[in-house]
């Protein structure tokens, strides 16, 4: 049997520090993000002509609390702020994707949600068309914090498409320098997100969100930004070996959140 050579009064003596120094080191680890393995789904509703009012209403009075009722997580419910072609856009979060088909399968078994499609579409149905991009969150995302900050604000959504073989540049020029530089003038980073493997866009498309207080300082912190000596200098090193986006790969679309959206 080993012997301690000091007695057991002293040992806390040399105990305490220890641990101390220990919390110190795994602190660090402790505080970190932790990666978001989620799976988002983005969907847009074309909503037939003169039912959009009808689909909004559909979604407060049933459907949110209904997607709620069967585990998935409301995250966001917006409009475009030019709805000229009828939209609802919405992002919902599953746990992965064995979960949401089984959420979504229970969700279209519920006599409720039966009941509330029967009702609301006893004059036509409400929605033509949906769309669904299936996304992950990227490393360098922010914290995606669903919360009615102001029912005011303006989200904007933009959708970059590289060159190929790109993304991995466009992912470390947004890591080191345009994320830090969008919050430095006075732009929200909400999420970042890359389709998962089998979108049609996978590979070389980053989806993103960003939140402004309204569309005058939008522009005032873009104008800022674009000229910033520092995102001239890391889009120039970043572009050495060749341009990043394709002609014409930035698309971005202004919404609005409604007024039963979980995050505003």
């Amino acid at each position: 049997m080993i012997h301690s050579q000091y007695p057991n009064r002293f040992r806390p003596v040399f105990a305490a520090p220890f641990v101390a120094l220990l919390f110190l080191l795994v602190l660090p680890v402790l505080t970190a993000r932790a990666e978001d393995s989620r799976i988002f789904e983005l969907r847009t509703y074309h909503a037939n002509q003169g039912k959009l009012e009808a689909l909004e209403k559909r979604f407060r009075d049933h459907t949110v609390a209904l997607f709620e009722k069967h585990g998935m997580t409301n995250v966001a419910y917006w409009v475009p702020t030019d709805n000229s072609e009828s939209v609802l856009v919405y992002l919902m979060a599953y746990p992965n994707r064995e979960a949401r088909d089984a959420m979504w399968k229970a969700f279209k078994d519920d006599p409720d949600w039966k009941a509330a499609y029967a009702a609301s579409t006893a004059d036509g149905k409400l929605v033509g068309k949906v769309d669904q991009l299936f996304l992950e969150m990227t490393d360098y995302s922010p914290e995606l914090k669903i919360e009615p900050k102001d029912p005011e604000r303006l989200f904007e959504l933009r959708i970059y498409t590289t060159n190929p073989g790109k993304l991995t540049d466009l992912d470390a020029r947004f890591r080191d320098h345009t994320v830090d530089l969008f919050e430095k003038h006075g732009m929200t980073n909400v999420a970042y997100f890359h389709p998962v493997e089998g979108e049609e866009t996978a590979g070389h498309t980053l989806v993103y969100l960003l939140a402004h207080p309204d569309l005058e300082t939008r522009d005032a912190s873009f104008k800022a930004f674009a000229g910033d000596p520092d995102w001239q200098a890391a889009r120039k090193a970043s572009e050495e070996n060749g341009k990043i986006l394709i002609k014409g790969g930035v698309k971005n679309t202004f919404l609005k959140p409604l007024d039963f959206s979980p995050m505003k």
